[in-house]
């Protein structure tokens, strides 16, 4: 299965990964959907932002593209 958006594959720091989830928020189908994921990736971002472990930080990119995908999935099926 694809990645919900193009360049899921380039991410590779918090930074991007904060980005490229934003953008996919945009694909959400209502406003108050789209506003409760941007706030619990904000949320996910300010506790994750102390994490200097690169393996680690690897493995929440790779979750947080996964759930990315899964959620985007869930709201097409609808």
């Amino acid at each position: 299965m694809p990645p919900p958006l193009a360049g899921a594959e380039l991410v590779q720091t918090p930074v991007q990964l904060y980005r490229y989830l934003l953008r996919c928020c945009r694909r959400l189908p209502s406003p108050a959907v789209q506003k409760h994921y941007r706030h619990a990736i904000r949320q996910s971002y300010s506790s994750h932002s102390d994490e200097d472990n690169p393996e680690r930080i690897q493995m929440i990119i790779q979750r947080a593209l996964a759930d990315a995908d899964w959620i985007l999935h869930k709201y097409k099926i609808k």
